[in-house]
């Protein structure tokens, strides 16, 4: 092969890797999973680190003693009072075993983050999760 075929090989061979990098769709950077038992208003779950974007949370099958819904507050682990991001109303994970419910919240930057369930709700049964997964 000549010397400009050669060339022409590497310089293809480039072009067609970037592009596959452009096309390449972002993945969120980290996620974890677990469930929740006859847990109570103002259950905190664990901490995790985010260096920012924005956080998904997904329940699948829930269940509740009270009403057909989980309020699902984040907030920011701060020194002094944490702040309160918005707080979204999951219904859909009571609907069938399997079903799920889903909450977007904006980027607020790094730091340590978790979630509060039914934040300051009068809902005093236990509600409980088969799985969760937070994407961050």
């Amino acid at each position: 092969m000549t010397r400009a075929g050669k060339r022409a090989v590497i310089i293809g061979a480039a072009a067609a890797a970037a592009a596959v990098g452009v096309l390449a769709v972002p993945a969120q950077a980290s996620s974890w999973s677990s469930s929740l038992s006859n847990v109570y208003n103002d259950f905190e779950s664990r901490r995790w680190t985010d260096t920012g974007g924005s956080t998904t949370i997904k329940f699948t099958t829930c269940k509740s003693g009270g009403t057909q819904a989980v309020g699902v507050m984040l907030r920011k682990d701060t020194v002094g009072p944490d702040p309160k991001y918005t707080n979204a109303s999951f219904t859909k994970c009571f609907d069938y075993t399997g079903a799920t419910s889903t909450g977007n919240w904006d980027d607020h930057g790094s730091g340590n983050y978790y979630f509060v369930v039914n934040y300051g709700s009068n809902n005093y049964a236990p509600t409980s999760v088969s799985s969760l997964t937070v994407y961050y």
